[in-house]
């Protein structure tokens, strides 16, 4: 029988490789080779890179700290430092500049050894500000312009706030940015990001389970996971209602969550749990299926053009505010951390 990782793939799912280091290196079973995969942050795992060909990436602020810490990156932030150091009228304007510069650095490594995409993020500082998420994103896509890069090749990341799926839709609807709604914890933020024509989302399976494991002192079996029906549930209402936006479940704890989401549109999967699917023989059947949503009874809802709405619904789930609240702050501190690192290096330039 072939391996769990291989069953995985058979289902229609793109598995995507989730790591931050692309000067790392892949093991042959994890190659992107087979057109069937598609890699995301460059996993720092065994083999070289140079052999292969991964389709996607993606960056955040925590993913470049942790990069950054490491002397292969010196050269890009010395770019970056370059960059910055000239730009804004003070010292906090010319390390926001250099950040900026950095998160595009990166990108544009990343895109030399990729067929595909790569998503970049804004700061989560404008998570709550719909405009500064425009004007930033917009900014970022002019960075990479400057060096040759082409917005089709760029995903934008906003966290799934109201401020921020209405960015994604101003972004998807008049700039043509192709956008990543990310830090989504709830089907009513899934509507709204459908609603707004977001290319992809990243519902968060394992932060989900996390909550209710020490909200109610229990464990859950992989059919019982409150992340994988998260995301089951924003699986079936796409398809049954048609929308094209991809669902793309993320943060995995364990290889059962995954399997039981065989057959979703993509799987962003750490290289410790793909490893453990490609050492398994253990059956993967499809679990998700498209073409039987459209017979499960599900009523449309709209949440795009009704704020007080969509807040009532979304504050009505404590799991999700909670968590969306911990990963905007978690990214923002990662933020500050690399921006008093870069502070530092402005300075003695």
């Amino acid at each position: 029988m072939t391996s769990s990782l291989d069953q995985l793939k058979a289902t229609g799912t793109i598995v995507v490789c989730d790591s931050g280091d692309f000067a790392s290196e892949y093991p042959d079973h994890l190659s992107p080779r087979n057109p069937s995969v598609t890699f995301g942050d460059l996993a720092p795992i065994q083999s070289s890179i140079g052999k292969y060909k991964p389709q996607d990436a993606t960056t955040n602020p925590s993913l470049i700290l942790a990069a950054s810490k490491k002397p292969e990156y010196a050269k890009l932030i010395d770019a970056a430092v370059q960059y910055g150091k000239g730009q804004g009228k003070d010292l906090d304007e010319s390390v926001d500049a250099t950040l900026d510069r950095l998160l595009v650095e990166f990108g544009s490594e990343i895109l030399k050894i990729i067929p595909g995409k790569v998503s970049t993020e804004v700061d989560a500082r404008f998570s709550f500000d719909t405009q500064a998420s425009v004007k930033k994103a917009l900014h970022i896509i002019e960075l990479y312009k400057a060096i040759g890069i082409d917005k089709s090749r760029i995903l934008i990341k906003i966290a799934s706030t109201w401020e921020g799926i209405q960015a994604a839709r101003i972004l998807q609807s008049q700039h043509g940015i192709n956008c990543n709604l990310t830090l989504m914890f709830s089907l009513t933020q899934a509507i709204a990001g459908a609603e707004a024509g977001a290319f992809l989302i990243s519902p968060f399976v394992g932060r989900i389970l996390d909550w209710y494991k020490a909200a109610t002192r229990k464990e859950y079996t992989a059919q019982e996971d409150p992340g994988v029906a998260s995301v089951r549930s924003i699986f079936d209402y796409y398809k049954k209602f048609g929308y094209d936006t991809i669902v793309m479940g993320a943060s995995f704890r364990n290889v059962g969550e995954i399997t039981e989401l065989a057959g979703c549109d993509y799987l962003t999967i750490s290289p410790n749990l793909l490893e453990d699917l490609f050492n398994s023989k253990e059956s993967v059947p499809k679990k998700l299926d498209s073409s039987t949503a459209s017979t499960k009874d599900i009523a449309r809802q709209s949440y795009i053009d009704e704020e007080s709405l969509f807040r009532f619904k979304f504050n009505d789930d404590q799991m999700a505010v909670s968590k969306l609240a911990e990963g905007i702050s978690k990214f923002a501190a990662d933020a500050d951390t690399l921006k008093d690192i870069l502070k530092q290096k402005v300075q003695a330039a």
